[in-house]
């Protein structure tokens, strides 16, 4: 049995402007993985958010009428969390190398429009109008069909795009 070596190759910077853009499922699927681990990191949080808080006051929840009934603070806590961890986790990941995790896998990247990094005020107008565009019926990424390049409504008004890489690609 022979071992075949796949070899990988940097993408040049003229590559990258013939490369198309995702279409709609590969940034579905990728948004999905993603989720899975901004989840985890939310469970190892909350852990820890709870326990801390859980030794400084009574109680962290408490069960009334059937109904479990926590703190106002807490709950903002968690929910400031939630928040920060999400936009952290993507805007680092998009100024890093342009590619989540799930990204990664599904080979896609996002870029500014002349082909390199966004900047971080690219990636915080992608972040803040990407979820708008997915919670709104989808038509932010609906809109994709409708542009002429095919980009979803959050890239248009960031100015980047989100590509599909060669196969033999690296990811970094």
């Amino acid at each position: 049995m022979s071992k075949t070596k796949i070899e990988r190759r940097i993408i040049a910077d003229h590559e990258l402007a013939q490369l198309p853009r995702a279409g709609l499922l590969r940034r579905l699927a990728a948004l999905l993985y993603d989720m899975f681990l901004v989840a985890s990191i939310w469970l190892i949080l909350g852990y820890v958010i709870i326990f801390t808080f859980g030794f400084f006051a009574d109680n962290t929840s408490v069960l009334i009428e059937g109904e479990v009934v926590t703190p106002r603070l807490l709950s903002l806590i968690q929910f400031i969390m939630m928040v920060s961890t999400m936009t952290c986790f993507y805007v680092w990941f998009w100024l890093r190398t342009g590619q989540t995790l799930g990204m990664i896998a599904w080979r896609i990247r996002a870029l500014n429009l002349n082909n390199q990094p966004m900047s971080l005020r690219q990636a915080l107008i992608r972040y803040a109008l990407a979820w708008p565009s997915f919670w709104c019926l989808g038509i932010g990424y609906f809109y994709m069909y409708v542009s002429s390049t095919g980009d979803a409504m959050h890239e248009a008004f960031s100015r980047t795009k989100t590509v599909v890489l060669p196969k033999d690609a690296r990811p970094f």
